[in-house]
């Protein structure tokens, strides 16, 4: 995200208190340095938008997946050993030629951690909450260079702690014969939220 000044500074902000509270935890020994790099590591390796992008490769090659995914997200993510904490009742909204999705949540930051982890920073800050209800078209072309065509409708869902959306972005043209392993690595976070398209085939 194209951050303003004052983003950006926000965002050192929050950083900097998360760094001194860790650092607080630990030394008051509620928790140990082990215990946040083992929570980092499941955040990086085992919980993050690298499951949201096998949820959507396979999605991509297996029409059948596909259909059980938008029909019940939480379950045909079962299917693949993917759910838990914050991914209960999940909803996944297909992006198409006529229609683009984008998540949100207007309250705080509820967010399908199962498949996508961790919310980015921005996700949560007041500016985006706002402005993408208010002005959707014009966030995604500012803040993220990404311009959606006048004749594309943009939705915007609104995330809540009981139902989380996330997005099945298009699949890139230039795709036709790759696996679902070739595509994962094309599904960034990005476009599962909603700010970004898939990213294109390597020439």
């Amino acid at each position: 995200m194209a951050a303003t000044d004052t983003s950006l500074r926000t965002e050192a902000e929050i950083t900097a208190r998360v760094k001194a509270l860790e650092a607080l935890l630990i030394e008051k020994g509620v928790m140990t340095t082990a215990a946040v790099d083992r929570m980092a590591e499941i955040y990086e390796n085992e919980v993050g938008p690298q499951l949201g992008a096998k949820v959507v490769a396979r999605a991509w090659t297996d029409p059948e997946f596909k259909a059980r995914l938008l029909d019940d997200a939480s379950a045909a993510c079962a299917e693949m050993g993917i759910g838990g904490l914050q991914g209960e009742e999940m909803v996944v909204l297909e992006n198409t030629e006529k229609v683009h999705n984008i998540i949100v949540c207007t309250l705080c930051s509820c967010y399908p951690w199962p498949v996508l982890g961790l919310p980015p920073n921005w996700y949560k800050m007041p500016q985006y909450r706002s402005r993408i209800v208010r002005d959707p078209r014009g966030v995604l072309a500012q803040d993220f260079g990404f311009v959606i065509p006048d004749d594309v409708e943009i939705r915007v869902w609104d995330s809540s702690s009981e139902l989380r959306y996330w997005v099945m972005p298009r699949r890139p043209e230039g795709t036709d014969g790759m696996t679902a392993e070739q595509l994962e690595p094309l599904v960034t976070r990005n476009s599962m939220i909603g700010v970004g398209p898939a990213a294109a085939p390597a020439a």
